[in-house]
């Protein structure tokens, strides 16, 4: 069915299904494009320098919008996102409708142009670049910039499925206890939150704490469910805990497909699925137009071999051949064959969890979570059996959440899907062999982080990519955190390897050795020697086997060895002498 699921795709909705694309997401449909406003605070405070030289308030907040926007980039592109300043001197907005509040980016899709500038904004010069070109310390209205931003959402004319604003400030009390713009102020933030935008606050350390309280508490929305973040009591301290916070929010969480789980006779409850982690790809190059550089959309049409005339897709038919016999089916035939059931799960039992095995991973796993709309309308899904495990939510030092609570969904196998391997009769290692690779495993144990280690040639795609956008003279430099450490591995192991070595190989044998040249026969060569016997006294035999090291032994010691002791033996193989060596000379 795979190709005539294909076929009947609608041509004409290609890019709106460019742009709601998602890895992993089978079921997918587009909403919208997500929308993010950085609304950044320049008053003085926010451009004094922390104790030691570090980084100003202005400054982290500058790296985290370079940061969202590089990202944005690459995953999102067509994402749209704005910077506004407030509290400046100097005022650039649509139609200059609002003192003190300055548009330094639109609502758009963001680009190398808008990286540069950003990068234009950060250390000394940048800080001197505001005061010239905006200046700073001017009077506040966050009542103003709201509106000026709540301007910028209705003058988009596209689908917009997140709207979110993110406020940047080191001021508890932007308005200095004066009560009428605080009012105002709140009254706008509610007049947002009504259109769907959602507000959230970054506060940034300054001296005496940050407090929430008094203002910023009915400014900002409340969390969306119990697995949102909601409002971060503690103020940002560091550029690592501001990064991390922007980053929860901002990163969209878009569900694969909403579906009803059916607990009952009667009783469904809505629950979207999720994909934890997807494949991160390189994107496919795009094709030009030579004259203008514009992007080319390829579309394809069908027409009769013999009249040449336009196909339309009713008059288009598929067909499969199946016993020798050409089956013939129309698009609602085809649709009916696909439908197997309503969409939905239904909750079948329950079992332990030792009864979910680790061969019964087939593709990788989803997230459940439950939604508060109802879920309307109908799909063709194949059906699956899955497994649901329970997952507990887990918070970091700052209030940051690590893994929300909810179900992991695992899809189990289907009796077809098993196979019986023959696996390949191999020699037993012995158990002193076993102990050793212990050691060696337990010297080598880490802990592993999946956010730890980045994919060394995505980066450097997008280093270079990067640096041709924002003529640099030359890509940064990507360090490769997958290749092992070997002069590290080699101080931790120490003699392990090699005692290894001596209880597995056989003596004399290097593996790093290329295999030598054929022996020449005794024709060509004028005659060679035999090698002479290598004899093996019964006390070395029975430190062998009591060693575990009779595999380092030839097959002709040990059958020389079998015939010493009398002992006796059907097969030839080394295994073979060897299991009879051990019966015969064992404990």
């Amino acid at each position: 069915m795979a190709e005539w699921n294909a076929f009947y795709r609608n041509e004409e909705d290609e890019e709106e299904q460019e742009e709601g694309e998602q890895s992993g997401g089978e079921y997918y449909k587009n909403t919208g494009r997500d929308s993010l406003v950085f609304l950044v605070d320049a008053s003085k405070e926010m451009f004094i320098k922390g104790e030691d030289g570090q980084s100003s308030n202005f400054d982290m907040t500058m790296e985290v919008v370079r940061s969202v926007y590089t990202s944005k980039i690459i995953s999102s592109h067509r994402d749209l996102m704005a910077l506004v300043f407030y509290g400046t001197e100097q005022s650039k907005n649509p139609r200059n409708s609002f003192k003190h509040v300055y548009v330094y980016h639109d609502l758009d899709e963001p680009g190398a142009k808008r990286v540069r500038e950003v990068d234009a904004l950060r250390g000394e010069k940048g800080a001197q670049l505001v005061g010239e070109t905006m200046g700073i310390g001017g009077e506040t209205s966050l009542s103003d910039a709201l509106w000026c931003c709540a301007n910028l959402y209705s003058d988009i004319k596209l689908r917009l499925s997140h709207k979110r604003l993110m406020i940047f400030s080191c001021r508890d009390e932007p308005h200095g206890r004066d009560s009428a713009k605080d009012r105002l102020a709140r009254t706008k933030a509610g007049d947002l939150k009504e259109t769907g935008v959602v507000i959230d606050l970054m506060h940034l350390m300054k001296p005496g704490g940050f407090d929430v309280a008094p203002f910023f508490r009915d400014i900002v929305s409340p969390p969306d469910d119990e697995g949102d973040l909601g409002l971060q009591l503690e103020p940002c301290e560091k550029m690592e805990d501001l990064r991390k916070r922007v980053r929860a929010k901002e990163l969209k969480k878009r569900a694969m497909v909403r579906i009803n789980l059916c607990l009952g006779e009667g009783v469904n409850v809505a629950v979207g699925i999720y994909a934890p982690a997807v494949a991160a790809k390189k994107p496919g190059p795009v094709k030009l137009y030579r004259e203008s550089n514009e992007p080319v959309r390829s579309k394809t049409r069908t027409f009769h071999t013999q009249t040449g005339s336009l196909l339309l897709p009713s008059e288009i038919k598929k067909a499969q051949v199946y016993g020798k016999r050409l089956i013939v089916m129309e698009k609602d035939e085809v649709d009916a064959i696909k439908k197997f059931e309503d969409p939905g799960m239904i909750l079948i039992g329950f079992k332990p969890m030792e009864k979910l095995k680790r061969h019964h991973h087939i593709r990788p796993s989803t997230f459940l979570y439950p939604e508060e709309d109802e879920v309307k309308g109908s799909a063709n899904y194949p059906p699956r059996f899955v497994a649901l495990v329970p997952q507990n939510e887990e918070l970091d030092e700052g209030k940051v959440q690590i893994t929300p609570p909810g179900f992991n969904v695992i899809y189990l196998p289907y009796a077809d899907d098993l196979r019986t391997l023959d696996t390949p009769r191999c020699p037993w290692a012995s158990k002193t062999q076993v102990d050793k690779m212990k050691e060696i495993v337990t010297k080598l144990r880490f802990k592993y982080r999946s956010d730890a280690f980045e994919n060394p040639v995505i980066q450097q795609h997008y280093r270079n990519l990067e640096a041709l956008a924002l003529d640099m003279d030359a890509p940064e430099n990507t360090e490769d955190l997958i290749m092992p450490k070997v002069e590290q591995i080699n101080q931790r192991l120490g003699p392990l390897v090699q005692d290894f070595k001596d209880l597995v190989y056989p003596i004399g044998y290097n593996p790093e050795n290329k295999p030598g040249a054929k022996r020449k026969t005794a024709d060509a060569a004028g005659g060679a020697d035999k090698k002479p016997k290598v004899e093996v006294s019964e006390d070395e035999l029975r430190a062998h086997v009591q060693n575990g090291t009779l595999v380092k032994l030839t097959v002709p010691v040990l059958k020389d060895a079998c015939k010493q002791f009398g002992v006796r033996t059907t097969g030839t193989k080394k295994q073979e002498l060897m299991d009879a060596l051990i019966a015969k000379l064992g404990p």
